[in-house]
């Protein structure tokens, strides 16, 4: 009988809690817990199909995950592999497992004083172990959810979400399937595990010691893929770094993304979107700048003409300034090889300052203070612009080969005589991952008075 057929039942599943369940210990057999809550007075017991739903706070006691920790602190830097987002003391990190949450799940509540409890060393591995001692004592094939409590972004309150899974579908994707109206389906896949475990939150709740769910009724929608190449798992809800449109946080995203700028210099020959790069100019415009003026302009080099026409001039004044220095021919040509950067990029973008508001001085000393600032605030201002661009997903080169030829650069692009060219960003899609930036001590470069 089809699902579309009025005489069919209606689709409906049921979802209980286990009473019963003791205070869990290091050491205690979850699943030997489990199997005999299940069969407790007044319950249907657990059937092939079932999935089993558990607080991942009962599997870490059982894990022996109970560590004394007068500093709850120093417990989560232990876990935490990326801090995302800080707000006072609140931290939202990037768990050693992977996830996205509050204090990388250390959990200091219904603990004993001076003790946190870690979340399970490996979720997915937990689950596959109460799932394997349900199937040895019972001789069932249940699904089993190991939980924790999220917070979400843009959304008040919480929900439980899954963070271990054994044999049970995690996602179910609905890409390439056809709607009710024809239209096909390309970005549908739901996160079947974390619904499964809002589900099993509503009959477990925080405060009623009742750590154990049992959902029934969902086997044609939870049953994993007999085609999948492996068995699914909660990591599978784990977002790809790369697709995670909302990876940076608050003031981490900030220092993130400036560490995300890096200089590339070998590009694809994808076209760059122009509004990506006003997105990133608009953000450049928000540098400081002296006696409130908006020192910056930008050309925008969208056409391959335009770009040719620059840098065969600006070439050709640097191959004179070069033989003016007395290099010979092969020393020029490695030096104009090395600056090809500008050349192997599909768009450039020329930062200008214009220092007009600047103060007149009769003096040199303060004359050349006041350039000097309208020059750094156009120093904060592409540098505004490449983190910008790297938000956006280019990567980009500051080159300051510009400088060098102003009069070229100003009759080349017809600029106004005020207009001071401050180098060429190169702009593009990174034809390659950046090699790793050498770290550097912050403390080699301080100064304390």
């Amino acid at each position: 009988m089809s699902a579309a057929d009025p005489a069919a039942p209606p689709p409906s599943f049921r979802v209980w809690a286990l009473p019963g369940i003791p205070e869990v210990r290091e050491g205690d057999d979850l699943a030997k817990l489990i199997a005999g809550a299940a069969a407790g007075p007044g319950l249907p017991g657990l059937a092939d199909g079932d999935v089993v739903v558990v607080t991942s706070k009962v599997v870490s006691k059982a894990e022996g995950r109970l560590r004394h920790a007068e500093d709850r602190e120093a417990a989560v830097d232990a876990e935490t592999a990326r801090v995302v987002a800080r707000r006072g003391a609140a931290r939202i990190v990037q768990s050693r497992l992977g996830f996205v949450m509050a204090a990388a799940g250390v959990d200091a509540s219904n603990t004993p004083a001076g003790t946190v409890l870690l979340l399970p060393e490996d979720p997915d591995a937990s689950a596959e172990r109460i799932r394997r001692g349900l199937r040895a004592l019972l001789g069932v094939e249940a699904g089993v959810i190991v939980t924790d409590t999220f917070g979400r972004p843009w959304r008040e309150g919480q929900t439980d979400v899954a963070i271990g899974a054994a044999g049970v579908r995690v996602l179910d994707d609905h890409r390439g399937t056809i709607d009710p109206h024809g239209n096909a389906l390309g970005v549908s896949v739901t996160a079947l595990a974390d619904e499964l475990a809002g589900a099993a939150e509503l009959v477990k709740g925080k405060t009623d010691g009742l750590p154990v769910a049992v959902v029934r009724g969902l086997a044609h929608r939870a049953a994993p893929d007999p085609a999948a190449a492996r068995p699914p798992a909660a990591r599978d809800l784990i977002r790809d770094a790369a697709q995670d449109m909302f990876r940076l946080g608050t003031s981490e995203a900030v220092r993130e993304a400036v560490t995300l700028r890096r200089t590339v210099r070998e590009f694809t020959d994808a076209p760059v979107d122009p509004g990506a790069v006003r997105r990133a100019v608009t953000a450049a415009l928000t540098a400081p700048a002296p006696h409130h003026t908006v020192p910056w302009r930008f050309v925008l080099l969208e056409s391959e003409e335009a770009r040719r026409r620059l840098l065969d001039a600006m070439r050709e004044a640097w191959i004179a300034d070069l033989r003016r220095d007395g290099l010979g021919e092969e020393a020029i040509a490695r030096r104009v090889r090395r600056g090809d950067v500008l050349r192997r990029a599909p768009y450039l973008v020329v930062p200008c300052l214009v220092a007009e508001g600047a103060h007149a001085y009769p003096d040199a000393r303060r004359a050349g203070a006041e350039r000097e600032m309208f020059v750094v605030a156009a120093g904060a201002a592409v540098q505004n612009l490449l983190v910008a661009l790297a938000g956006e997903g280019l990567g980009s080169a500051w080159v300051s080969s510009t400088m060098f030829c102003r009069e070229v650069v100003r009759a080349e692009l017809d600029l106004p005589p005020a207009w001071d060219p401050m180098g060429t960003v190169a702009v593009g899609r990174p034809a390659a991952s950046p090699r790793p930036r050498p770290a550097r001590d912050a403390g080699a470069f301080i100064e304390v008075r």
